[in-house]
């Protein structure tokens, strides 16, 4: 959580309605960055020896999920009910297996998270789906280690996979990688990195270098700024002489923290650089919240999506079927039951081991295609989309199979 201290622009002119946003405390660190918080064991550790059961695919696979339920959080709640939805629906889609899910509230917290880890082992869970914060994740997959019982956590912090800790979530390190390889394609080689200087922009500010390395890319400079107003106004002036230097192509921003952008942007823009001159990229959707597809300074830069159609399916559907919207992230919920529940239904006696479990064909989920790594990572296929004309517009698809996500 952060608060930004200060009631008036550095200028000392009256908030706007963008300066007020940037006033109010963040509700989340970001809509994909789960838990901005260090792994407190050895779940993070590198690629490790086979783990997971081997099973009887033609008996039923208990299924173990962690929600982040009862928190008397209006959001986590909601987002709570939906992966509990959304985990429910693929369980009953799950034709040629019985996936006998067990769903255990845990909240926000460690310590019930591990409890009740546990208590869904001692049951007979053979794997475990979540829970939602990296450091429940961690703590979990250390105490099912030695009960050899796998970990797909709802978390999209990479530093606490491997072992027989998997993530599910969209990760920073997979976006920054599909916005950079794509921008090499099309000439942006040279990358200025600005970030928020709080955990989260720190470690999405080393995704983006390290896709840039990935990519053959250059790294052409790093600003990191603080999460405020003139933090902000600060760095301004820096970015836009580097901008504007001949040397940088892109400018790729974290803005984790929901008013950032806007803000960033629209200082950016009224020191002149916009794009398509300096392209603008980010780790975040720009078009969430709705609002955001009239603001101009968001014209025309890159950020990475789901498949739109696969998902509108899901949305349609799911609403239809709970009477709600989902939360954004309740195609986890659906995707890691449904991949489990596609292994069984081939009959693969390695269907919750880590051999089944990173298959190199992948799954098809809610949001595209996506495939769990023997680090513990995830990728999934993105579409890279911008804004034109205040309405969203896919660049580049999302690839159709996992031969187009890469290595």
């Amino acid at each position: 959580m952060f608060a930004f201290a200060t009631t008036r622009a550095a200028s000392g002119r009256p908030a706007s309605g963008l300066h007020r946003a940037l006033l109010k405390t963040a509700t989340v660190v970001s809509a994909l960055f789960l838990a901005a918080c260090e792994p407190i064991g050895g779940a993070g550790q590198a690629t490790g020896p086979e783990t997971g059961p081997l099973i009887d695919p033609s008996e039923p696979v208990q299924v173990a999920l962690l929600a982040p339920g009862g928190t008397g959080s209006q959001d986590l709640e909601w987002l709570a009910r939906s992966i509990k939805n959304a985990a429910r629906m693929a369980a009953a889609d799950a034709q040629g297996a019985t996936i006998d899910l067990r769903i255990y509230d845990v909240g926000a917290s460690t310590e019930t998270a591990v409890a009740q880890a546990n208590a869904a082992a001692d049951a007979g869970a053979q794997i475990i789906l979540g829970p939602l914060f990296a450091e429940g994740a961690n703590a979990v997959g250390n105490t099912m280690l030695p009960r050899n019982i796998n970990v797909l956590t709802f978390s999209n912090n990479t530093q606490v996979a491997g072992g027989n800790v998997f993530i599910l979530g969209n990760s920073f390190e997979n976006i920054a990688d599909r916005l950079v390889g794509y921008g090499v394609n099309q000439g942006k080689r040279n990358v200025l990195v600005v970030a928020e200087d709080d955990v989260a922009g720190q470690l999405g500010g080393r995704a983006i270098e390290t896709a840039i390395a990935r990519n053959g890319a250059r790294l052409a400079g790093r600003v990191n700024h603080p999460v405020s107003i003139s933090g902000i106004d600060s760095v301004t002036p820096r970015i836009a002489e580097a901008a504007k230097s001949g040397q940088v192509d892109a400018v790729f921003m974290t803005a984790n923290n929901q008013a950032v952008l806007p803000y960033l942007t629209e200082q950016l823009a009224e020191a002149g650089v916009r794009s398509p001159v300096t392209q603008m990229m980010g780790l975040t959707r720009w078009d969430q919240p709705a609002d955001r597809l009239g603001m101009p300074q968001l014209a025309e830069g890159w950020f990475a999506i789901p498949d739109q159609t696969l998902q509108r399916q899901f949305d349609a559907r799911y609403a239809q079927a709970h009477g709600e919207a989902p939360h954004p992230l309740a195609s986890l919920g659906y995707d890691g039951v449904a991949a489990l529940a596609s292994l069984v239904r081939n009959g693969q006696r390695n269907a919750l081991a880590t051999s089944g479990l990173t298959q190199p064909a992948g799954f098809s989920g809610v949001g595209g295609v996506f495939r769990l790594q023997r680090d513990g990572t995830v990728r999934r296929g993105l579409a890279v989309a911008t804004i034109r004309n205040n309405q969203l517009v896919v660049l580049d698809p999302a690839p159709r199979s996992t031969r187009g996500l890469g290595s």
